[in-house]
């Protein structure tokens, strides 16, 4: 791999945008640009990413910042030809060009009516970690952010109990909008997720571990009273399970707090139970 050459890489990139709104034209010249940089020694041994099950040139990072940095305003101001460019981007099925392809749907404004079937569509599709986190936290940063509110709606979608397969992409997907300083509104969220959490699958229990220590850093009160409603409204003796599984993994006060509603659970199990 030839050393990165920032006035070369920037003046690549800027071909690239120029191709926007011809797909095929642009996908060539992609092509070539990340060739260019492929580390011949790693692609002769394996060409797929660790973790990954796509294929990869194994393009160091700051090239794709480059090209998805000068794509962002003109996915912006032509969400048509946005759209188009990332649909084809994504059938290519590379970690490189679909993560491209992420990161230009995260740029389209919200109201674009194509972006969210395409947002549930793609994820239900992905299986490679990064392109995944890039669809739930990249490609949903404008609607996330600019209609909180829309935002909310699709991930309610995502964790509809008829949804099950869905549930740890809208668990991953609130995520940001949690840490968001600007965001103060958690109602909501626990709201969407409370069917979820009294379900308790056990493969969600690295993602409750997640969800439960950014909501537990935001709002220390309102997390514990959630998460004890939880329990006392909960039908199955699983999500206490879940709860004490996971309790060593969370924030010390929060760990304390579901061993002592546990406890009260299952005392107060035992003593209906007789």
């Amino acid at each position: 791999m030839p050393a990165i050459d920032l006035a070369r890489l920037k003046k690549q990139s800027a071909q690239l945008a120029d191709l926007f709104d011809q797909p095929e034209a642009f996908l060539r010249a992609l092509r070539d640009t990340l060739d260019f940089y492929v580390n011949r020694s790693l692609r002769a041994v394996d060409t797929v990413a660790p973790s990954s099950v796509l294929e990869t040139y194994r393009t160091p990072s700051v090239i794709i910042k480059q090209i998805e940095t000068d794509l962002a305003p003109l996915a912006a101001a032509n969400p048509d030809q946005a759209l188009d460019l990332a649909d084809r981007l994504w059938d290519e099925g590379w970690l490189e060009t679909r993560l491209v392809a992420a990161s230009l749907l995260g740029r389209i404004p919200p109201q674009e009516q194509r972006l969210l079937p395409r947002l549930t569509a793609w994820t239900m599709q992905v299986r490679d970690p990064s392109v995944r986190a890039a669809l739930l936290t990249t490609s949903l940063v404008r609607l996330r952010r600019e209609t909180p509110e829309n935002f909310l709606l699709l991930v309610s979608e995502w964790l509809n109990p008829e949804r099950p397969r869905l549930w740890a992409n809208g668990i991953q997907a609130l995520l940001p909008l949690i840490q968001d300083p600007d965001y103060h509104n958690l109602p909501p969220v626990f709201d969407i997720l409370a069917y979820v959490i009294e379900s308790a699958p056990g493969t969600l229990q690295s993602e409750f571990i997640d969800q439960f220590q950014a909501l537990y850093n935001v709002s220390p009160t309102e997390t514990t009273y959630f998460l004890r409603q939880i329990l006392t409204n909960s039908r199955t003796s699983m999500t206490a399970t879940t709860l004490r599984r996971i309790s060593p993994s969370l924030p010390p006060g929060l760990a304390e707090a579901l061993r002592d509603l546990v406890k009260s659970r299952q005392v107060n199990t035992q003593t209906h139970s007789t």
